[in-house]
């Protein structure tokens, strides 16, 4: 250990149990940073427990007792009155200061997963981010200085120069822990200890709820044998997404297992499979620090959060600090780290994420006390968004790598979750070869096509008309990519990167749970392939719809194009969904196979569009770019925009879906809401259910 960092560490003590049990003098500052002086206080214990301590010898209170202290904040009933909350911390210190402080206590937070790791670095770095700033109000308290603009600016200033300064060591340390397999903190909990004890889901410092303990428990109620082939289905789908693609993994090394918590006996077996395959497991935490967040996404291990609503609040708290030094900076510790690490990079084969769905819904209450970026501060974004992604795919091909995803409910889905969780084992193995020949005969039709028009069904205003590839050599080349359970698990679609020009109309959905957030009556206009209109019923002002798509499904582009169009077959996940009454809680993964659906964004075959790829019956899937992609090399900038959202259209909302051959011919596919395309009759059994 670093003995630097060990006196550090102590000044830090000394210096937080001083606030703590000092007299009240800093008047309405004082309870915060008493409260922020115990927070540390609480890091610092679970830290020495940990160090001091076998972990296996510490009993189960202790964990649930330091849980309950370093989270209790923010959970729903304290968290009106939390100074991680903007609304209160405003309203205690104004908005200058208010939302400074805020800032600075959720930034604390993040220090929570980092103790368990037993991370002294983290620690001392963001206790002495709170002490200076305890300093700084307790100067300017004790000159009677009244100039609160004054109060604000120091804040600002030593928050701006804490995030800048450390950005190295953040970039760089969250970037090599996607990569390197020596790091091993959550495979060796997964793989060493006693997952019939409960006690080691606390081990990885996230909160731990209902639906952890519940999978746990659900878990560790299967036999041996049925754990083994679900994680099969995980492993299997990925090496197989390998093979459909024709990429070489020969000299991969890792693979990346992103899951939700309570899966460890599950998980446990898919490391034995990986290493089967040769690829060791890297298993990384879900981003706690500001700086690592890329919101809306939650990638790594990782628990439900303890609030989506702090979450919500949270989402662009780097506007205290975000400028085009910072980006430029970022920018450069990135490539300076994974040209470091090229040969880490290198044997990165991708991601094996097993995502979780039946988490209730969460509309969030938006405020105006909370920071946000500014428009400047957006259009700065997008431009590190679109850089990173082209630093990265340099060292991180994505014609070298593959990835699957498959998904289970937690409890929280309904009373009978463990009827639900047989049922989506089900759905997860449904068979390839039968799905694979059925959706053949879409493709085949749909390659006589020039266009395909989507219309809606009664109060589903969707009128889509979506534009084709050219095909030179029908005998060799297809539009679509018969999809069935490799890299995408469950089985179930035939997609496409349509022709933007020509592609018009309006795509309706009644509801959809997107990003992780409820969506009520969407309505996107799109010309020419783009978007040029949006509304949704989420709130009573209009403005407030239209902020709310911009942010969470533009991702405040000023439009976005269609990137995929996609005909799901999966009438079983259909059918579970409406047996359980569970449609709206089904994710994306899920979804994108019970009906038609548009991706806007990229396209599938983003930063891998010269790799050829083939289906089944060896013919070459020559839809791998739009206009915008087809930029990529003259104007990168320009050809992607790291979003990939899909919203679909459920079968009961569909009237009709053709394809339109060149001779004026059309060839209906499905017809309210049922396939009649010959050779997919069978699709409508489950409808039947």
């Amino acid at each position: 250990m670093d003995n630097h960092f060990i006196l550090r560490y102590e000044l830090i003590k000394e210096r937080a149990l001083e606030i703590d049990k000092s007299a009240s003098l800093l008047g309405i500052y004082d309870d915060y940073f008493k409260t922020g002086a115990r927070f540390i206080l609480n890091l610092m214990e679970v830290y020495k427990s940990l160090r001091d301590e076998k972990r296996e010898s510490i009993e189960l209170a202790k964990f649930k007792d330091w849980q309950d202290r370093l989270y209790s904040d923010i959970l729903a009933d304290n968290y009106d009155q939390s100074y991680t909350n903007p609304k209160y911390a405003v309203s205690v210190f104004g908005k200058d200061i208010g939302q400074k402080l805020c800032f600075l206590a959720a930034e604390l937070r993040s220090v929570i997963p980092y103790a368990y790791r037993k991370d002294i670095e983290s620690i001392v770095l963001f206790g002495e981010l709170f002490i200076q700033v305890e300093t700084i109000v307790r100067d300017f308290v004790c000159e009677n200085n009244s100039d609160n603009s004054y109060l604000a600016n120091e804040i600002n200033s030593a928050i701006y120069s804490f995030e800048l300064d450390n950005s190295e060591i953040f970039v760089a340390n969250r970037q090599i822990e996607m990569l390197d397999s020596s790091i091993t903190f959550a495979k060796d909990i997964i793989m060493n200890s006693d997952l019939t004890d409960l006690k080691y889901l606390y081990y990885f410092g996230e909160y731990i709820g209902e639906n952890e303990v519940a999978t746990f428990n659900y878990l560790n109620s299967l036999e041996k044998d049925k754990l083994v082939s679900m994680a099969y289905t995980f492993t299997h789908g990925y090496d197989e997404g390998f093979k459909v693609m024709r990429i070489d993994r020969t000299n991969k090394e890792t693979v990346n297992i992103r899951y939700q918590l309570g899966f460890e006996l599950m998980i446990r077996e898919a490391i034995k499979q990986f290493e089967d395959l040769g690829l060791k497991a890297v298993i990384y935490p879900v981003a706690a620090r500001c700086q690592d967040k890329r919101l809306p996404l939650r990638i790594g291990y990782q628990a439900k959060s303890a609030n989506k609503q702090y979450d919500y609040d949270h989402r662009f708290d780097n506007a205290l600090y975000f400028d085009r030094r910072y980006m430029l900076r970022r920018l450069e510790v990135l490539r300076a780290t994974l040209n470091d690490n090229k040969a880490l990079a290198a044997k990165y084969a991708g991601p094996a994420v097993l995502e979780i769905f039946g988490e209730e819904d969460f509309e969030p209450v938006i405020k105006e006390e909370a920071l946000s970026l500014s428009n400047e501060q957006k259009e700065l974004a997008l431009e590190l968004s679109r850089e990173a992604s082209i630093i990265s795919n340099e060292y991180l091909k994505q014609d070298e790598i593959s990835f699957t995803i498959i998904a289970y409910p937690v409890k929280e889905i309904a009373d009978n979750y463990e009827e639900i969780f047989e049922e989506t084992i089900k759905v997860n193995t449904l068979d390839n070869d039968k799905y694979r020949a059925i959706q053949q005969h879409l493709i085949d039709a749909l390659d006589k096509a020039d266009y395909v028009r989507v219309i809606g069904a009664d109060e589903n205003a969707t009128d889509m008309k979506v534009m084709l590839h050219k095909l030179n050599d029908p005998s060799k080349q297809t539009n679509f990519e018969n999809c069935v359970a490799d890299v995408n698990i469950p089985l179930g679609e035939v997609f496409t990167s349509p022709v933007l020009a020509g592609t018009e109309g309006m795509l309706n959905v009644s509801s959809a749970y997107l990003n992780d957030l409820y969506f009520k009556n969407i309505k996107l206009e799109f010309a020419d392939g783009k978007v040029v209109d949006y509304s949704c019923d989420n709130y009573d002002s209009l403005e407030d719809n239209k902020a709310f798509i911009e942010e969470n499904l533009l991702r405040n582009h000023k439009t976005l194009p269609i990137g995929e169009f996609a005909i799901g077959t999966n009438t079983v996940a259909y059918s579970m969904a409406k047996k359980f009454d569970i449609i709206e809680k089904l994710p994306i993964l899920i979804v994108e196979k019970t009906g038609p659906h548009f991706a806007i964004g990229d396209t599938c075959y983003s930063h891998a569009e010269d790799h050829k790829v083939y289906n089944p019956d060896g013919k070459e899937i020559i839809a791998r770019e739009n206009e915008c992609s087809a930029l990529r090399n003259s104007d990168p900038k320009a050809a992607y925009f790291n979003v990939h959202t899909d919203i679909t259209i459920p079968y009961e909302e569909i009237g009709v879906i053709y394809a339109h051959l060149p001779s004026g011919e059309e060839i209906k596919l499905i017809e309210n809401g049922r396939f009649v395309l010959y050779g997919t009759e069978f699709l409508n059994e489950a409808l039947d259910i």
